[in-house]
């Protein structure tokens, strides 16, 4: 059976199979969002995955469990926050060829501690009307003087602005990334506040010209109803970094170090990245699949092509703290 065919065929309740261990993971994901996927594997193995929502205080939560955490795996967004679960030390390398063969290696750790499992890229929201065709093109245009008062974005200490700034770093060094948060910051049409969606909003009410964003926020805007209008008053712009290429960060896993169902937990890892996983779970999510043989769906692959940077996402991690104390001292949200 193929995983549609399991996913219909689940939904409809004629998949029946008796229930082995089932495997526990602890998500900062919405459930909803990656249920689909985990209901074709529970068809295809009879293995029941249990997901457990963890909003905030995940590595405490870990932590304070220690070897009686009842989580197998850990699914979070975010390099930066990934890193901080390996680096708590609460989580454990899993040696699998399925892993290393599908998942490029700047997308997973090089100690085997977690893997990326779709990606999705930092991009710019332009105007329909108000930007032309080829006016921005890179990230260090950001910090052109002609985008002064015509730039919005979320908070600059956001996950997501972190690492892009952290890439910055990995790209350019320290002195001039603080170089470009001045001249961003100096660019910024309003004060930073919202998420990446109200910035597109801003756009559509005439407030600024250009946004910083997830890519798949526009599939977010156009299945609602009440941000359609917005979606449609932007384009999405793939900038690259002089020397790269389009930014991308990461969903990604990890066994924690007190699995208690191992074994089935690196069976639904490896499933994960298998052709037709894949490709629904970045669907379902319009994301970018890790897997090369996988395809983006129809909506995302609309919004044209682009060259990923390349940049390991673990050097990207490593600079995060940098990239804080940047934004602190140019005092971005001020």
């Amino acid at each position: 059976m193929t995983l549609r065919t399991l996913l219909l065929a689940t939904a409809a309740g004629t998949v029946a199979m008796p229930a082995l261990a089932d495997v526990n993971i602890y998500t900062t994901r919405q459930p909803e969002l990656i249920q689909p996927v985990m209901d074709a594997f529970t068809a295809e193995t009879g293995i029941a995955v249990n997901l457990d929502f963890v909003n905030d205080a995940l590595i405490e939560r870990l932590t304070a469990e220690g070897d009686r955490s009842p989580a197998d795996l850990v699914m979070t967004v975010d390099i930066a926050n990934m890193q901080r679960v390996v680096d708590s030390g609460t989580v454990q390398p899993v040696d699998s060829a399925v892993l290393k063969e599908a998942i490029p290696a700047n997308l997973r750790s090089t100690d085997d501690t977690w893997f990326g499992l779709t990606t999705r890229a930092r991009i710019v929201y332009a105007s329909t009307d108000r930007v032309a065709d080829g006016e921005i093109t890179t990230y260090e245009d950001l910090a052109d003087p002609k985008w002064q008062g015509r730039i919005c974005t979320r908070s600059g200490l956001n996950d997501y602005n972190l690492a892009l700034l952290s890439a910055y770093i990995a790209h350019h060094g320290e002195e001039e990334a603080r170089v470009w948060a001045e001249a961003l910051k100096a660019n910024l049409a309003k004060k930073p506040d919202g998420n990446d969606r109200a910035q597109v909003k801003s756009i559509w009410a005439g407030e600024c010209d250009i946004s910083l964003g997830n890519t798949y926020y526009m599939g977010q805007m156009l299945a609602d109803p009440e941000q359609v209008e917005w979606a449609n008053a932007v384009t999405i712009r793939f900038p690259t970094f002089q020397d790269g290429g389009t930014h991308m960060n990461i969903s990604g896993i990890a066994m924690t170090k007190s699995a208690p169902n191992r074994d089935e937990a690196l069976q639904l890892m490896e499933f994960l990245v298998s052709p037709a996983a894949q490709t629904v779970y970045a669907e379902v999510n319009n994301e970018y699949p890790v897997l090369a043989e996988a395809t983006p769906s129809e909506l995302v692959a609309g919004w044209g092509t682009f060259t990923p940077d390349d940049i390991d996402l673990t050097e990207v991690a490593s600079h995060r703290a940098a990239a804080l104390r940047i934004m602190e001292e140019v005092n971005f949200d001020g």
